[in-house]
């Protein structure tokens, strides 16, 4: 891996988790570079040091320096790319190809290709080392430097790792090193659909025991499609996995719970989608796990619910029909 510049960092993508990143980045006296692709956002960081559009609760280190052009992450050993995953592939093709570190950060699945992220970045950006930083991470208590704990599961191993984790760790941003990219990415797309489902059951007002449920039988969902995929069973029962669950499927802070709970209240969901400033990206990845499900033959029942609501389907009707399936065992019994 050749290192370019200093190690300087890079932030790509200036939503309300790529600037949180950037400000916990920060927070040790570190000149931290961000990229944003709307020129307000820019002008609004370099002179205000704030992003009013997307994280308007944060006041940004000065250190924090925004830009308009991607050739100025060519500087930057290290890139965190924080862009939607849907739009992961257009940016990282624009960026100058030097070889560097990219962290991928946004969690997703691509939905025409049915890629993971480390698929569509190493397509997009072949010269580069791949890592996947993911975990229980709201982005205003990370801007504000409340602690957490993230996996960074690293394609180039251990060395990589140690390039990469002592450049992001902070005393409140505390990395765990794998090496199970597949594990990580897969943790953070199904919570996002699975957050939808658990922000539904709340617009119902269905009771804390149905979330409680579906947080279970989510993550049973989720562990059968990662063993499916390659994907170790304790990297999903980790941070990446279940801590990132947890924390989604619990509150309005998350946007992908939100859409949910407007779903479950009725809402249209073409109307929820249109009138959001910011990504629920579970909406986009539904459809596609569910495809992809299907394909490796695994039951996610959960997941073709939250399909059918984003389609259209009424809620009542679909956890009505949720509720009749047959009775079987929890475990399912060894092969």
């Amino acid at each position: 891996m050749i290192m370019n510049g200093d190690d300087k960092i890079g932030v790509i993508g200036a939503g309300a988790w790529g600037t949180a990143l950037a400000q916990m980045l920060a927070s040790d006296g570190r000149d931290v570079l961000i990229w944003a692709l709307e020129p307000a956002v820019v002008d609004c960081i370099n002179a205000r040091h704030r992003n009013e559009t997307y994280l308007p609760s944060a006041e940004l280190s000065p250190l924090v320096r925004a830009t308009g052009n991607l050739d100025d992450i060519a500087h930057c050993s290290v890139a965190l790319v924080v862009t939607p995953a849907q739009h992961t592939a257009t940016t990282l093709r624009k960026l100058p190809a030097i070889p560097r570190d990219l962290v991928l950060c946004s969690k997703g699945i691509e939905a025409g290709t049915g890629k993971l992220m480390s698929e569509v970045a190493t397509d997009a950006a072949p010269e580069s080392d791949i890592a996947v930083l993911s975990g229980p991470t709201f982005a205003h208590e990370v801007a504000a430097g409340l602690p957490t704990a993230v996996t960074l599961a690293c394609g180039g191993g251990q060395a990589q790792w140690e390039r990469i984790s002592p450049l992001i760790a902070r005393p409140s941003f505390r990395p765990y090193y794998s090496d199970d990219v597949i594990g990580a990415e897969i943790g953070g797309a199904v919570k996002n659909v699975l957050a939808i489902a658990c922000g539904v059951a709340e617009g119902l007002q269905l009771g804390q025991n149905a979330r409680a449920a579906l947080i279970a039988r989510g993550f049973a969902e989720m562990m059968r499609f990662g063993e499916a995929l390659g994907a170790e069973r304790e990297t999903l029962a980790g941070l990446c996995g279940l801590g990132d669950l947890v924390l989604t499927c619990s509150s309005t802070s998350s946007r992908n719970f939100s859409l949910g709970k407007a779903l479950g209240e009725g809402g249209n969901p073409k109307d929820l989608m249109a009138n959001r400033a910011t990504v629920a990206e579970g909406a986009h990845t539904a459809p596609v796990l569910d495809d992809l499900a299907t394909k490796h033959n695994v039951a996610m029942p959960i997941v073709s619910a939250v399909r059918k609501l984003l389609d259209g389907a009424p809620a009542q009707e679909i956890v009505a029909d949720v509720l009749s399936r047959p009775l079987q065992a929890e475990q399912a019994p060894p092969a």
